[in-house]
């Protein structure tokens, strides 16, 4: 099936009606995550180590915890970690505060449409609650979210079921009446975990075979998820 088309039974066979839609943010509604692997590997620069892309994209999707992890195992105890990822958070905040952050395409009319049927929306993210808001309210989507759940907000994030589970409870819409959108294979999983069917937009990560096998579609962008919630919205 084409990227560019959503898979005809979506539209020709009866669906749960959506009544909630929760959103990844990095990736999904923001275009980030190449702005972040950037941080990543200029921080590494900043302490004189080599810190390739390659690398850096395994992070992607993954919360905080996991990240700082994944370098304690690569690079070693002696590694200055905190300060790696204090770093890595200046850069990326420069980068943000000098345009670089825009919005991932067909993000604006979705939520229209979300507005015009009265569905709840929800962000369900790995970032911070700092950089989240700080990012929410640059682009001007802060205030278009019934909530917003981040990594601080849950003991347990992606791919763990947890922060999709708040996410749907705090918007009061039961798993199964939701739709998820994620870019990346960890999120993926985890609204899949949760209960919640999900449509995933790759951005810099190829879904993983299990992702074809379990999301909704694979499509390209935001209007095509659309598409779906248009058809289906209860």
């Amino acid at each position: 099936m084409p990227l560019n088309a959503l898979p005809d039974h979506l539209l020709s066979t009866p669906q749960e009606p959506v009544r909630g839609v929760i959103f990844d943010m990095d990736g999904l509604l923001l275009d980030s995550e190449s702005l972040a692997m950037d941080a990543l590997v200029a921080a590494g620069n900043d302490l004189g180590y080599d810190v390739p892309l390659s690398f850096c994209r395994g992070m992607i999707g993954v919360p905080a915890d996991g990240c700082r992890q994944m370098v304690h195992e690569t690079y070693g105890s002696d590694f200055p970690l905190e300060r790696f990822f204090k770093l890595q958070e200046a850069h990326l905040r420069e980068f943000v505060d000098t345009g670089r952050l825009i919005l991932k395409k067909g993000v604006e009319p979705l939520l229209d449409l979300l507005d015009r049927h009265q569905i709840p929306r929800a962000v369900a993210t790995s970032s911070s609650r700092y950089r989240t808001d700080h990012h929410l309210k640059l682009v001007g989507l802060f205030d278009r979210f019934d909530a917003i759940v981040t990594r601080d907000d849950v003991s347990r994030g992606k791919p763990d079921a947890e922060p999709y589970l708040t996410a749907a409870t705090k918007i009061g819409i039961p798993p199964e009446y939701c739709l998820a959108l994620e870019d990346s294979h960890t999120g993926a999983r985890a609204a899949i975990a949760a209960g919640i069917r999900v449509i995933v937009v790759p951005d810099l990560l190829a879904p993983t075979e299990e992702i074809r096998d379990n999301a909704l579609a694979i499509v390209k962008d935001l209007t095509i998820a659309r598409v779906y919630v248009e058809h289906h919205a209860g």
